[in-house]
This record gives C-alpha cells, structure tokens and sequence, in this order.
C-alpha cells in the first residue's frame, strides 16, 4: 500500500511507468502472452513464477486496476470480475461449499437476495438470514460449525440501511468466521471496512467506481488478515490443491495472500468471468475522479434530502446523513464525509402517485441503474426487486411507494427543480 492520501492514491496507485514507458495506463489487448522458454511457462502454471499465463486469469491492464483498487481498500490484493454479481458469488465460493452454510443480513440488493435464496439453494449452500433488530445471541444461534462465512452491505440498497461492521465483525470473528463486505454505495472514499473489522470487501464496480455507466464489472478485495489455518475450518485454503500440482495457498502465499490468490488462479480460471482489459481501462478512468464525485454526489444529496423533507408532496425520505433519520448514529460512525447520492422517499399518493412522478421527471431518468454520474429514479419494487416475495421485500425495507433517487453531479438546483415540478404534477 502507498503512503499517499486516498484522493492522490486514485489517480497514482496501480500503473507506474518506467523511464520512456506510456505515462497513461495502456490497453493491453491481448488474450496471450509470449515466452522464451517452456520451462518458464510451465513455472508460471505451477504458481512457482510470478506473470501473465492467459488473460482469462490475469491481464496487464487489469493487474494494475486491481491494484488500484486494493490500496484503496487497504487490502492486500484484489481479483476484478465480469460483474458485482459475479464478485459477490465467487467471493463466497471460494471458501463455501455444498452442505455449509453463510448468514448474511436480509437489507441487501434484491439481486444478491436471488443470488442466496434461490442460485445459492440450487447448490447446496444454505443461506440464514439476519436482521438488523435481532441480538447477538439470536444471530450466533444462526452459526453453527458449518457456517463460512458473514455477509452485509455497508449501506443496504435500496433500503439504506447502514451495516454495523464492528459489531458484525466481533459477532463473526468470535466464531471463527470472517466478515465480506460489499461496499458499493459506500465506496472506499467514503468508508473502508477493513478499518472496522472487516476481512474481505467486494464491489459492484459498474456504480460509483466507473460512474459513468459505461461497463459492468465487480471486484474482491482481501483484507489479508484472517488466520484461515486457525480451527482448520478451511481446507480449501490450506490443504493441498491438486490442480495446481500440490500447492498450498497459506503455505505458499502465506495468510496475506491466500484468499485472492486462491480465487484468481481457480475460480477466475474455472468459471471464466474476468473483466477485460477495455472495461479495465474505463474503469480506471472513473476511478481516478471517484474521490471528486463521491464529495459531490453527496453535498448533493443532503440537500436533496433535506428538500424533501421539507415537501408537503412526500410522506417520507430515508438518507441516512438527515438528522433524524434512524440511521444517523451509525452514518456518523461509517460515514463520516457522506453516504454517497442515493436516497429514498415516498411520494404521497403511494404508488400511482409515484409512478407519476416519474413519468414526469426531465432531468432525472428512470433506469435500471443508479449511482453515476446523471440523476436517475426507479421503482424497486416493480423492477430491481420484483423476483422478492411480500415478506423479502419488507425484511429488505421496501414499500409499495419507495421510490430510489439516485442524484447526480449536475447543479443541485436543477435537480431540485426538477423534483419540484414532477411532484407537483404527481398530486394532480
């Protein structure tokens, strides 16, 4: 990791040139590399040499993005992946499988709730779910010797939900299990969970990462600090892996580096969801104005929030940052410089009313996506989380009328005005 603050770390970590070297980070189109020797070839496919083999596994462009990425986070390492879906299931099959289990807070993304209770199930793998309201003896009574592993999100989407790390990071740790982190919203400019505890972190890198909606990815960020050796609850990690001719990660990687290494060299290889070096190299790009927009998106934000708050229009906004709101104490805590641009409110009416609203927007799109740089609006609950049952979408903190406004870069007053007037319409 560099010595830098996390605004230079954005635009300098990952790529240095050499003397004479491209000052920007190249585009390494390529799917194969060349070599002087079998020899050398056959040391890099028994992990003995350090290098590229194939770019399905690693990628110039894309080695220096994950390092990027990794000083960010403070990790010791980072595996970018085809998307934050693909992020999410890898990092959980790395060290999980059929007849074991994870807990995982129920105020997730709809899609990763899917992912869990439908995909996972089909697997083998049981997933428990958690609230934010049970005790620690209730949640503990959920983790049993077969449990790998806890999950939450640092700011719950689309519910906003702020995930007390500390406090899940002892719970899990008492157990003998580490914390994953998804840190999407929160990005780590704005919190960096391996401070609080956490022991691996992944990314849906198509939102505030690019920012720009260009590419879809996602990335696994490992802390480096699990003890995996300790109650030899996970021989993946460090008993002998045969398709790699007897390799040991903690042994041969040591505890640092195990976890990525693993999931890079068979996962990546297996399942086949990289990120390519292009959406690398856009990625990079957002990532290198990530700590300008955040502060943005989130001055933004607040004033958004505190403009609803105040509109005879709305019967309730959720932004974790406005005084008041249950999540205040825990935002303050996390959050110290914002809790990025997302918000939730309800437009009076409920839903038809919402729907109006939408349609009548100018400024603000509705699409499938949030958190970049243009305002956007959608309706979760007929869209993004519409695969959820009535009571998933409650344990997730979605009603009928939530509508999610994602604010943008642009002038916080056209934003509002643009508000102003859909709501308007809304209540005709």
């Amino acid at each position: 990791m560099s010595n830098f603050k996390i605004e230079t770390k954005c635009i300098q970590s990952g790529y240095t040139p050499a003397n004479g070297e491209p000052r920007v980070l190249p585009i390494c189109q390529s799917t194969t590399y060349k070599y002087d020797s079998a020899s050398h070839l056959g040391d890099l496919f028994d992990l003995k040499a350090p290098g590229h083999m194939y770019s399905r596994i690693s990628n110039p462009t894309v080695d220096s993005v994950e390092k990027k990425i990794a000083d960010l986070e403070g990790g010791t390492g980072a595996v970018l992946c085809s998307s934050g879906q693909a992020a999410n299931l890898l990092a959980i099959l790395n060290i999980t499988s059929s007849g074991q289990n994870i807990v995982s807070m129920s105020s997730i993304y709809g899609g990763t709730i899917n992912l869990f209770a439908v995909t996972l199930k089909k697997l083998g793998i049981e997933v428990r779910f958690v609230t934010p309201e049970m005790s620690d003896e209730e949640v503990s009574a959920r983790i049993d010797e077969n449990t790998r592993l806890f999950f939450g999100e640092t700011i719950a989407n689309p519910a906003l939900v702020v995930f007390d790390i500390e406090r899940y990071a002892k719970l899990a740790h008492s157990h003998g299990i580490p914390l994953v982190v998804d840190n999407t919203f929160a990005t780590p400019i704005l919190c960096r969970p391996f401070e609080f505890g956490a022991d691996i972190v992944v990314h849906s890198t198509t939102k505030y990462m690019d920012g720009h909606a260009q590419v879809v990815g996602g990335v696994v960020v490992d802390g480096g600090k699990f003890d995996w050796t300790a109650g030899n609850k996970y021989p993946e990690l460090t008993e002998v892996d045969e398709s790699y001719h007897g390799v040991i990660y903690t042994k041969d990687f040591g505890l640092e580096n195990a976890y990525f290494t693993k999931l890079r060299v068979q996962l990546i290889r297996d399942f086949g969801t990289p990120l390519a070096p292009m959406p690398a190299y856009l990625l990079n790009l957002g990532l290198e104005t990530l700590a300008l927009r955040m502060e943005r998106h989130c001055s933004n934000a607040i004033k958004v929030a505190e403009y609803l708050s105040k509109s005879d229009k709305v019967s309730w906004v959720n932004y974790p940052k406005l005084e008041g709101n249950s999540q205040f104490d825990l935002a303050s805590k996390y959050l110290p410089l914002g809790a990025c641009g997302v918000i939730s409110f309800g437009v009076k009416g409920g839903r038809q009313a919402a729907v109006k609203f939408m349609d009548s927007l100018k400024l603000a799109a509705i699409v499938v996506h949030v958190a970049d740089a243009r305002t956007s609006v959608l309706h979760p609950a007929s869209t993004t989380h519409r695969q959820l049952t009535d009571e998933q979408l409650v344990d997730a903190g979605i009603t009928p009328d939530l509508v999610r406004l994602s604010v943008g870069i642009e002038n916080v007053d056209d934003i509002i005005a643009d508000i102003e007037q859909a709501l308007c319409i809304s209540q005709k």
